[in-house]
């Protein structure tokens, strides 16, 4: 399909600075093929039913933005490094700024200070380098303890829309990061997520509405719009996703006993759709997956949707599109942008139901 049928304008006050506090006062678009309805995320139980499964993404976000200069070669020049994926104990891609600055054998400092004492400077060396603008960073500590550096040292990996019009802050390592975040791996936060408190959880729960949870570490290709003009020359980026046998076999039961399965972002959707067979049926899953969703993909498994207002010409927007149709969604983000809606990240949601 043509790229510019994905396009739509936004003003940029639309865009969301900051989260709703509390997290569940966040506005709710609901999209049904009858209609659009204007709700909140905290009535999100009212819209649900007695048996229905949430499925929720519990990656955790790393502090992947490191800020550090190269040294042992003048000039000394400032590096912003952005951890993408992880290869091994000591090893990550990440992309530099400025790369072209960076040859391969050079060496990183990030940060001259850490507050464990031990720790001394974090130095990393660049194993290689791509055209692409990656470089591999080879560092000098390993395992837990590289982790409790980065962490020191790092930033929250604020999408570039935000991060474009103010700092993160100390705020943000709380703010991006969802409730039910466990497992570290992602340089962006499972946004959908970001709406749910332990108040609302409860409620769900005491309506009978089941939570289940998946792994999907996010990469930084979330971020990015489709540049191709049509979108079957697009490369979708892999993401690392684990679906267990106990969440496998829940969803099942459920879906046999009359319940749905309502994907809380477009994370948890891709991988039930990667985990899911022909019949519908889920099966335990521990792969990459690049699966990418336009209009004309059968769903196998997912019902529901709750997700966030996404970007213009993303493959997010592909996949809402894929699942209520193109004409449906360009229309509920027509009167979000219209009444006042919240966009991306930090903005506020709506829950889909599928075609």
């Amino acid at each position: 399909m043509r790229t510019d049928l994905f396009d739509f304008s936004l003003p940029a006050e639309r865009i969301a600075l900051r989260p709703a506090r509390p997290r569940d006062a966040a506005r709710l678009l609901v999209v049904r093929p009858e209609g659009l309805e204007d709700r909140a995320v905290r009535d999100l139980p009212d819209l649900l039913d007695p048996g229905d499964q949430l499925v929720v993404n519990d990656t955790r976000v790393i502090a992947a933005r490191l800020q550090g200069r190269r040294i042992g070669r003048e000039p000394q020049t400032r590096i912003e490094a952005m951890l993408i994926r992880r290869l091994d104990g000591s090893r990550w891609v990440a992309l530099a700024k400025p790369g072209k600055r960076l040859h391969v054998g050079d060496t990183v400092r990030f940060g001259d200070e850490g507050r464990v004492c031990f720790l001394g400077q974090l130095d990393a060396t660049v194993e290689a380098k791509a055209e692409s603008g990656e470089v591999t960073l080879s560092f000098a500590f390993h395992g837990p303890t590289l982790d409790q550096a980065i962490a020191e040292r790092g930033h929250m990996p604020l999408p570039p829309y935000i991060a474009a019009r103010r700092v993160p802050d100390e705020e943000d390592r709380a703010d991006y990061q969802t409730l039910f975040a466990q497992r570290e791996g992602s340089v962006a936060a499972p946004t959908a997520g970001l709406h749910f408190t332990g108040e609302l959880v409860a409620r769900l729960k005491a309506r009978g509405i089941g939570l289940q949870t998946v792994t999907l570490h996010v990469g930084a290709g979330t971020f990015l719009p489709v540049k191709s003009a049509d979108t079957a020359d697009h490369e979708m980026h892999a993401e690392y996703g684990v679906v267990t046998g106990d969440t496998a076999n829940a969803l099942n039961a459920a879906r046999r006993a009359g319940g749905r399965i309502v994907a809380v972002g477009s994370t948890s959707l891709r991988l039930i759709e990667s985990a899911a067979a022909e019949d519908g049926s889920i099966r335990p899953f521990a792969a990459e997956t690049a699966i990418f969703i336009t209009p004309g993909y059968h769903f196998r498994a997912t019902d529901l949707m709750l997700t966030n207002f996404h970007l213009p010409r993303s493959t997010l927007f592909m996949l809402v599109a894929a699942f209520c149709g193109l004409d449906t969604m360009h229309a509920a983000y027509a009167h979000a942008i219209e009444h006042g809606y919240r966009f991306y990240s930090y903005g506020d949601a709506c829950l889909l139901q599928r075609r």
